[in-house]
């Protein structure tokens, strides 16, 4: 946590997670007991913890926070617990924070987040409603990324309208002119379906623009709406641009099972990992770790997880390590695109894989 967090070269920084790694995985073994049961099942018990290298460090589906209470720590430290944003009927995962795991995952975002945006706070808009945020012992993904992003915005509102979701688009306009008039851009944030639906196309529909040059659009997940609608990143951004003037936009990747160790793109438009955290790519089929170039299951690493076993999580995100230390970006750790999401079909294929021994080195 001392260290900035794009400074370290890959090979400094692998060996310091390596580290954490291994002490988290010790210490949730002795403290989880399902985390316990899988690792003695799966990856052949208490010496499976004493690896060397971080591709060989137990695992776990990220699915399984959908269907078990994981935590290490006593219920009564639990302090907030988060939930994924799922679709009806769907189940959602269940994080269980202590006050320790929380500061952490919240000082690893400041720093990311204050590369990206500077250390003074600006103006700053979430497209989504207030109600989102009430309470504020237990809320959804949605929820867990704007109070994350909460500290870097000076007297923040909400676009949308409580009741139906409607942009208030006098509000915003007022807000804009405000923050014009200071001279400080504002940093716009929303899950990235509801920035198209709910700011792009209610722009576009109204025919209204607004003037936010030098402000900066951050967005996450929600890709699989707009792939449904065959929009790509591409199209995204220009369509961002056209409506609000605003030429950058960032995409990141994280996930509501991991707070904290979040993938903001750099300017090659791919994820970067930060000194917190970095993923693996595996072969859907067989879990053995890939090389850069070659597409599989994403494994995301953090060494922030202590009160729950999210340390070391398998997605069912694919994607592919694009490049590393790369010194056109000025900025050291491994960086990578997502493809998508593994089909169904070929989900229930490694949940087989998953649920045999897995075989010598692909641990």
């Amino acid at each position: 946590m001392a260290h900035p967090p794009y400074a370290l070269p890959q090979a400094e920084k692998r060996a310091l997670l390596t580290r954490r790694t291994r002490a988290l995985c010790r210490m949730h073994y002795a403290s989880s007991e399902p985390y316990r049961h899988i690792v003695d099942r799966l990856f052949g018990g208490r010496t499976a913890l004493d690896f060397e290298h971080l591709e060989d460090a137990p695992f776990i589906p990220v699915s399984l926070f959908k269907t078990r209470e994981l935590r290490s720590v006593p219920r009564e430290a639990v302090i907030k617990t988060l939930t994924s944003s799922g679709t009806t009927g769907q189940a959602v995962s269940r994080i269980h924070l202590d006050a320790a795991t929380a500061q952490a995952q919240s000082a690893a975002l400041v720093k990311i987040m204050q590369h990206f945006l500077g250390v003074s706070r600006r103006p700053m808009i979430f497209i989504d409603h207030a109600a989102v945020v009430r309470d504020r012992r237990t809320f959804s993904a949605r929820g867990a990324g704007i109070l994350g992003l909460l500290p870097f915005g000076r007297k923040p509102i909400y676009a949308l309208r409580d009741d139906d979701m409607s942009l208030d688009l006098d509000a915003v306009l007022a807000y804009v002119a405000a923050a014009r008039e200071q001279g400080v851009p504002p940093v716009l944030f929303g899950f990235t379906f509801m920035v198209w639906q709910f700011l792009v196309q209610a722009l576009e529909q109204a025919g209204r623009r607004l003037a936010l040059h030098g402000a900066i659009l951050l967005h996450s997940g929600g890709w699989k709406k707009l792939e449904a609608l065959r929009v790509s990143p591409e199209e995204f951004r220009r369509r961002v641009q056209a409506v609000t003037g605003i030429e950058r936009v960032v995409n990141y990747y994280g996930m509501v099972e991991q707070v904290g160790s979040v993938y903001l793109e750099n300017d090659k438009h791919c994820l970067h990992a930060p000194v917190y955290s970095d993923i693996i790519i595996r072969d859907p089929r067989t879990l053995q770790p890939l090389p850069p170039g070659q597409s599989g299951l994403i494994q995301v690493v953090s060494a922030l997880p202590a009160s729950y076993p999210g340390h070391s999580l398998l997605t069912e995100d694919l994607g592919v390590i694009e490049g590393c230390d790369d010194p056109e970006l000025e900025m050291n750790g491994q960086y990578f695109r997502i493809l998508g999401r593994l089909p169904k079909a070929e989900l229930r294929g490694c949940s087989d894989t998953f649920q045999k021994p897995a075989p010598a080195g692909a641990a």
